[in-house]
C-alpha cells in the first residue's frame, strides 16, 4: 500500500486540496477574530476538530497510547504556537499578507531539517533565504521603514509552522504510525493549551451572529479537521521539502480569496514582494532542477 502511494499523485492532490481550503480560511479567520478572542477561536477549532475526527475515525482514536501521546503532543505544541502567533498577527494585517508571510515556513524547513540531520543545505537554500527576506521587506515594510506588529507575529507563526512540518515528517514516517491517530492527539494537545490560555486571559465571547457561526464551522470542519488530516496523509508519502513546496500554493489562494472576498488592495510593491517570496520557495524546494541537467544532478546529490 505504502509503495503504491509513493508512486501515486493522490498524496500530492490531497496537499493541493488543503492549500485551496486553507487559502479561503484567511478571510474567514480575519472576520471571525472581530467577534471571537484569539484563544477561544482556536480552542473551538481544535476541540471541534478533535471530536469530529474521533467520531469518524473511532478505530484510530482507540489506538492512542503513550507513544502516540508523546509524539502527538510534540506536534500539537508546535501547531498551537504556529496558529496562535498567526491568528494574533492576522488582527493587525490583511489576509493576503498573512498568507504570504506565513508561507516563509517553506524556506525555513530545510534549515531546521539540517539541524536535525535530516537534510543538507546548499547555495540554493541561501539564495532562497535572501530572496525571501527581500520579499518580506517589500510586503511588510511601510512608510518610515517599520514592519507592523501583525506582520512580525505572522512571521513568528510561519517559523513554528516550519517546526510543525518537521515534526509531522519525523513522526508520521515511523513504521506502523497511524497519521489519523497522530492528528487527533495533536488537536487534543493544541485544544488543551488554547483552553488554558483562553480561560486565563480572555473573556468568553457571546452573541454569535449567523456569519460568525458559519465562519467557525468552516474553520473547524474544513480548515482544521479536513486540512490537517489531508496534510498528515500527504506528508506520510512525500518528503517534507516537497510537501512544503506544494503547500506554498496556500499563499497564492490566500491572496486570491482576499482580493475577491475581502476586497484587499494589492499594490505593485506587494506584488513584487509576493513574487520574490514565491520565487524563494521554488528555488529552495526545486534547486532550479528544471532549468538544466547540471541542476538536476546537484539536486540529486543534495537528496542523497
Amino acid at each position: 500500500m505504502k509503495k503504491d502511494m509513493l508512486h501515486s499523485n493522490i498524496p500530492k492532490m490531497a496537499l493541493v486540496l488543503a492549500t485551496v481550503i486553507w487559502g479561503g480560511s484567511y478571510v474567514m479567520m480575519k472576520n471571525a477574530t472581530d467577534s471571537i478572542p484569539t484563544n477561544y477561536l482556536l480552542a473551538f477549532r481544535f476541540t471541534g476538530a478533535s471530536i469530529i475526527l474521533s467520531v469518524i475515525f473511532n478505530k484510530s482514536a482507540r489506538k492512542i497510547n503513550k507513544t502516540y501521546l508523546k509524539h502527538g503532543s510534540v506536534m500539537g505544541t508546535a501547531l498551537f504556537l504556529a496558529y496562535t502567533f498567526q491568528t494574533i498577527g492576522l488582527k493587525d494585517t490583511t489576509p493576503g499578507k498573512s498568507a504570504f508571510l506565513t508561507a516563509v515556513y517553506c524556506v525555513v524547513v530545510p534549515f531546521i531539517a539540517y539541524l536535525y540531520g535530516k537534510e543538507k543545505i546548499d547555495k540554493y537554500n541561501f539564495i532562497a533565504a535572501g530572496a525571501c527576506i527581500a520579499g518580506i521587506g517589500l510586503v511588510s515594510i511601510e512608510g518610515g521603514m517599520y514592519i507592523s506588529r501583525g506582520d512580525v507575529w505572522t512571521l513568528v507563526g510561519g517559523f513554528f509552522f516550519a517546526v510543525h512540518m518537521i515534526t509531522i515528517a519525523m513522526f508520521t514516517g515511523k513504521k506502523g504510525a497511524d497519521f489519523v491517530t497522530l492528528t487527533i492527539v495533536q488537536f487534543m494537545t493544541a485544544a488543551v493549551y488554547t483552553w488554558i490560555m483562553a480561560i486565563s486571559f480572555e473573556t468568553f465571547p457571546t452573541g454569535f451572529g449567523t456569519d460568525t457561526i458559519l465562519e467557525l464551522g468552516y474553520l473547524i470542519v474544513f480548515a482544521t479537521a479536513g486540512c490537517l488530516l489531508l496534510q498528515s496523509f500527504g506528508q506520510t508519502y512525500t518528503t517534507a521539502s516537497s510537501a512544503s513546496l506544494i503547500l506554498s500554493l496556500e499563499s497564492v489562494f490566500g491572496v486570491l480569496f482576499s482580493v475577491i472576498f475581502y476586497k484587499e488592495k494589492v499594490t505593485l510593491k506587494m506584488i513584487a514582494g509576493f513574487v520574490l517570496i514565491f520565487f524563494s520557495i521554488v528555488v529552495s524546494e526545486t534547486k532550479l532542477a528544471f532549468l538544466s541537467k547540471e541542476s538536476v544532478t546537484e539536486a540529486e546529490k543534495v537528496k542523497a
